[in-house]
C-alpha cells in the first residue's frame, strides 16, 4: 500500500477515531439492555442482579444460536474452542460441527452470528450468561418456555432499543471523557494527512447529533455548551448514518445535514439543485455536488464525486468492523483498507514478554512430528512383516522393534503432554478462556485469515499512522508455503 498514490482517507467513528473504554461504555450498554430485557420483554427481574465482565468475551468468535454455544473457528472454520454457558465443551462435542455438512461454513444468520465488532462483547457475556440461566431453570420457569434462539433475539432487540431510544447515547454525552479516550495524536495526524494534500472524510452508522459530541470531544476536548463546529475544519465530507455495509452496495437517499440545527435536507441523490428562490436557471452555474460537507445516508458514488476521486483504489478507508468496514468495500468497491484492532497492543505485549516462547513450541512440534513418522513406520513394518509371514523377520527382531516402538510411544507421551501443557500455558498469557486473538493453537483463527484477506493494513490505533510518513510505502512480508519452512528453517 503506497499512501503517496491515495488522494483520500476515511475514518469510520465508533471505535475507529473514538476509542471507548470497554470498562466503562460496554458496560453501560449492558446494564441499559438488561433494563430493557425486564421492562421490554418481561424477563426475570434476577436479570438486573447480573454482573458484566467486560473482558470475558473476545472478537472474532460466533455465536450459535440454536444450540446456545460460543465457538472459535480456525482459518478452515473448524470448530477448535466452544462452550456452552461457561461450560467448555469436550472434543467430542464439538465433532457435531465437524459431522455435520458444511454447506453453510457457519454463514447462516438464521443460526448463526459472528462477533465481530467491540459493541458486540457485552451481547456475548450477556447471552452465554442466560444460557446458563435457562439450563438452570425448573419445568414451568420463565426461561424454560424460550429457545436459545429467542433469548438471543431478545438480547439483539433490547440493544436495538437503547440506540433507537437515545437512552445509550445520552448516558455518553452526559460524560464523554469517562466513555472514550482520548488520543493525543490523532489532530497531529489530521493535520499532517491534510497538507500531504490529501481529502480526509467520514462515513459513520451514527447519526449526526451523537457524531458532533463524540467529534468535539475528540478533537478538541470539549461538551456540554463549550461544543463548537470547529472539528469540521480537519474534514472535506462527513457522512452520517450510513448504514453501512448497504452503503457500499445500495442506493440510499441522501441528506444533507444543517450542522447548527441538525435539520435534513434533500440532496437530489448528489445531484445539482435548482435554488427555487431565484430566478436564474444557468446549470453551468451551479456547483457539481450538493453544498455544505455533512450529509446523511447515501452510497459509496457520492463520495467519489464529493472527493472527485479519479479511482476507488485511490480511497483508503479506516475501520473496526471487519464485516461492515473492511469486507465490503474492499471486496465490493476496491478501496484501500485499515482495520482497528485495540486488542492488539495487548497481544503485541504478551508476546514480547513470552518472546522465545513460539520457537519453542514450534521445535516440540517438530520432534512431535519426528516422533510420530517414526512411530508409524514402526507399526507399518510389525505389520507387513506379520501380514507377509517375512521369515528373515525373527521373532527376537519382532521383539527388538516392539520394545522400541514403546520407548518411542513412552517419549511421545511425554513430548505431547509437554507440547500441549505449553501451548495451554502460552495461550492463557492471552486470554484465560480463548488465548491469542488471531490463533487457535497453532492455526490462525477465522478472524486472523479474515484481516488477511480484506484488510491491506491492520493496527490497534489509528493515531499509530502519526509515526510513519503520510506518504510512506507499506509492503507485506515474504509468503511461504510448507516447503519453504522445512527448507528455510522458519520458526
Amino acid at each position: 500500500l503506497n499512501m503517496a498514490s491515495l488522494s483520500a482517507i476515511g475514518f469510520d467513528m465508533d471505535y475507529t477515531l473514538a476509542q471507548y473504554k470497554p470498562e466503562t461504555f460496554e458496560a453501560l450498554a449492558y446494564r441499559l439492555t438488561t433494563e430493557k430485557l425486564v421492562k421490554v420483554f418481561n424477563y426475570p427481574r434476577d436479570v438486573l442482579e447480573l454482573q458484566f465482565h467486560w473482558n470475558y468475551m473476545q472478537r472474532g468468535l460466533t455465536i450459535d444460536k440454536k444450540e446456545g454455544n460460543v465457538l472459535k473457528l480456525d482459518r478452515h472454520k473448524y470448530v477448535k474452542l466452544a462452550y456452552h454457558g461457561f461450560r467448555k465443551l469436550t472434543g467430542v462435542e464439538r465433532q457435531q460441527y465437524h459431522t455435520q455438512e458444511r454447506t453453510d461454513g457457519f454463514d447462516d444468520p438464521q443460526r448463526y452470528t459472528q462477533i465481530d465488532t467491540l459493541f458486540a462483547l457485552a451481547e456475548a457475556y450477556m447471552f452465554i450468561q442466560l444460557v446458563e440461566m435457562k439450563d438452570e431453570a425448573p419445568a414451568g420457569h420463565f426461561f424454560a418456555g424460550k429457545s436459545y434462539a429467542e433469548i438471543y433475539s431478545d438480547i439483539r432487540n433490547s440493544i436495538d432499543l437503547c440506540h433507537r431510544d437515545g437512552s445509550l447515547k445520552r448516558g455518553v454525552a452526559s460524560d464523554p471523557g469517562y466513555y472514550i479516550h482520548q488520543d493525543k495524536n490523532l489532530v497531529p495526524l489530521l493535520e499532517d494527512l491534510r497538507v500531504s494534500g490529501k481529502k480526509i472524510f467520514i462515513v459513520t452508522n451514527s447519526l449526526w447529533d451523537y457524531t458532533n459530541i463524540v467529534m468535539n470531544y475528540l478533537i478538541g476536548g470539549k461538551t456540554g455548551a463549550e461544543k463548537s463546529l470547529d472539528w469540521l475544519d480537519y474534514f472535506d465530507v462527513v457522512v452520517t448514518g450510513s448504514a453501512k455495509p448497504r452503503f457500499f452496495q445500495d442506493n440510499q437517499p441522501l441528506f444533507g445535514v444543517e450542522p447548527a440545527s441538525g435539520f435534513l435536507h434533500n440532496t437530489d441523490e448528489g445531484n445539482p439543485m435548482v435554488d427555487l428562490d431565484s430566478a436564474e436557471d444557468d446549470l453551468e452555474s451551479m456547483e457539481p455536488v450538493p453544498a455544505g460537507k455533512v450529509f446523511q445516508g447515501g452510497t459509496y458514488k457520492i463520495i467519489n464525486r464529493m472527493l472527485q476521486t479519479e479511482s476507488n483504489s485511490d480511497i483508503l478507508y479506516i475501520g473496526d468492523h471487519i464485516y461492515g468496514d473492511i469486507l465490503k468495500s474492499k471486496k465490493t468497491l476496491g478501496w484501500r483498507t485499515m482495520l482497528v484492532v485495540p486488542e492488539m497492543e495487548h497481544e503485541i505485549e504478551v508476546l514480547s514478554r513470552n518472546a522465545g516462547v513460539p520457537q519453542q513450541l514450534f521445535q516440540m512440534r517438530r520432534k512431535r512430528d519426528a516422533i510420530e513418522d517414526q512411530l508409524q513406520r514402526m507399526s507399518w513394518k510389525l505389520n507387513s512383516a506379520t501380514g507377509k509371514k517375512d521369515a528373515s523377520f525373527t521373532e527376537e527382531d519382532r521383539r527388538d522393534l516392539e520394545a522400541q516402538k514403546q520407548a518411542l510411544e513412552d517419549q511421545h507421551a511425554v513430548l505431547r503432554d509437554e507440547h500441549s501443557k505449553t501451548m495451554a500455558k502460552f495461550h492463557k498469557e492471552f486470554h484465560p478462556i480463548w488465548g491469542q486473538l488471531l490463533k487457535t493453537g497453532y492455526q490462525n483463527s477465522r478472524f486472523a485469515n479474515q484481516i488477511g484477506r480484506f484488510a491491506c493494513l491492520y493496527t490497534s490505533h489509528v493515531g499509530n499512522l502519526r509515526y510513519y510518513s503520510p506518504n510512506k510505502s507499506y509492503r507485506g512480508l515474504q509468503d511461504e508455503m510448507p516447503h519453504d519452512y522445512s527448507i528455510l528453517q522458519i520458526p
